[in-house]
């Protein structure tokens, strides 16, 4: 059981998260473009329904991490824990900065103002953050420090 829901974690980060963070980080330039290209706006439109869907089937990556871990009698080891608050942040991030500043420029956009560069720098940076925290997650489930796991 343990290899299943190990498959299926990895296979839910990959196919949710990974989406997410490509999405997120092709937003910005895309809303700059926006208004010069002919269907720029569906393209900003498309990269924020990606990041809003694929965000909540995210969910599952926790469910089934903890499940794993679980399974793996490792939930008291310092690399899961670590795993888990920089999962909150990256999903606190996601929820309280990436997503509704993708609504506000989507809007901006979509009412045919223009973008200030300066909004979709700072939307660019906060993705980044997002992403590095992915980033460091991932590593983590890969080292896993002190692991009693043998690898």
């Amino acid at each position: 059981m343990t290899h299943v829901l190990l498959i299926l974690h990895v296979l839910a980060a990959i196919l949710a998260i990974g989406p997410v963070t490509v999405a997120a980080s092709m937003f910005p330039p895309a809303a700059r473009r926006a208004l010069s290209g002919a269907d720029g706006v569906g393209t900003v439109r498309l990269l924020h329904r990606i990041c809003r869907v694929y965000s909540g089937m995210g969910v599952a990556v926790p469910v089934l991490g903890i499940a794993t871990a679980a399974a793996m009698g490792v939930l008291g080891s310092g690399w899961l824990i670590a795993s888990l608050v920089l999962t909150a942040a990256a999903a606190g991030v996601l929820i309280a900065f990436v997503l509704p500043r993708q609504d506000e420029l989507l809007e901006q956009v979509g009412s045919g103002r223009a973008v200030e560069r300066a909004h979709t720098v700072q939307l660019a940076m906060t993705t980044g953050v997002f992403n590095l925290l992915w980033a460091t997650v991932t590593v983590l489930m890969i080292v896993r420090p002190g692991s009693t796991t043998g690898v």
